[in-house]
């Protein structure tokens, strides 16, 4: 098992790592809209999405992984009325590839963002 952490990506806010690989697997901790100093991107579901697949990205390739390596990625939402115009970020980055995805309304989430993502992605 190894842990992963890149400052490429924020530091955990709590008792917990980046992400972990075991078995030829990643999987990552829910990522939130931090930058890597730790500072909230604040604004539109849009433009926090963009951040947290930064984040996503940085430590996917820590992991030795990519977005296209992704086979699951569960998404939470502050507010299902922003999937939308979440989904067309989403796309974005899997526009060719399309992991499995659950997506979910959650009442809150750290630091009041918009938006987490976790995800599960194949190590070579």
């Amino acid at each position: 098992m190894r842990t992963i952490d890149t400052k490429k990506a924020p530091a955990a806010i709590g008792p917990y790592c980046q992400g972990i690989v075991i078995n030829g697997l990643f999987y990552s901790s829910g990522q939130i809209p931090l930058t890597p100093e730790g500072e909230m991107v604040t604004g539109t579901v849009e433009e926090q999405t963009h951040q947290v697949f930064s984040n996503l990205k940085a430590v996917l390739e820590e992991a030795g992984a990519s977005l296209e390596s992704v086979i699951k990625a569960t998404v939470f939402l502050k507010d299902m009325n922003s999937f939308a115009a979440f989904n067309d970020v989403y796309a974005q980055y899997f526009s060719g590839h399309k992991p499995a995805r659950s997506c979910v309304e959650v009442a809150r989430l750290p630091k009041d963002a918009l938006v987490e993502i976790e995800v599960i992605a194949a190590v070579s």
